[in-house]
């Protein structure tokens, strides 16, 4: 159903059926529970390091050793995070910390595999071209450089690969 069917159908239900249907949903979904208490009373901050919490979990967990760390998880996280429409500031401290996270764990356990590389590339070059979008260069340059200078002995050339990417919004 598309969202303009459903906005007529909605439209035309008395508000008690509304209500109701959102109740309903809300007891039914979990996702739906959690963006509706954030959407009713919106906390950027305490959202942010739960979803930093549970990025950190999939590198270095409280218990035992992450062999391979789940990239679909971490992306579901911040696509997630997203959703609840936080200050692009935010996001881009999630995306960020997410690459932080990926970099320690290759500085902290050794070289990796080469897809686990790759990925991190990629998520890099969608977390600079975020904040470039949104204007928030300036205030992440540091931090990005901070990220650059802790891989420099990486392998995979991903030191390289990373500056290549950084290099064009400089």
């Amino acid at each position: 159903m598309s969202k303009a069917k459903l906005k007529k159908h909605l439209l035309s239900l008395p508000k008690e059926l509304v209500i109701e249907f959102v109740l309903e949903l809300y007891e039914a979904r979990k996702e739906a529970k959690e963006y509706l208490e954030f959407y009713l009373s919106p906390n950027y901050i305490a959202e942010l390091e739960k979803c930093k919490r549970a990025i950190l979990q999939e590198f270095f967990p409280e218990r035992g050793f992450s062999e391979k760390p789940s990239f679909a998880k971490c992306r579901k996280i911040i696509s997630d995070f997203q959703k609840m429409k936080p200050e692009p500031q935010c996001v881009a401290d999630l995306m960020l910390f997410y690459i932080e996270q990926g970099c320690q764990y290759t500085i902290t356990f050794g070289d990796m595999w080469e897809q686990f590389y790759t990925v991190l590339e990629s998520n890099f070059a969608k977390a600079v071209d975020f904040i470039f979008m949104h204007g928030l260069l300036a205030d992440n340059y540091e931090r990005i450089e901070k990220i650059l200078d802790s891989i420099i002995d990486c392998g995979f050339g991903f030191y390289d690969s990373l500056q290549d990417i950084f290099s064009r919004y400089r």
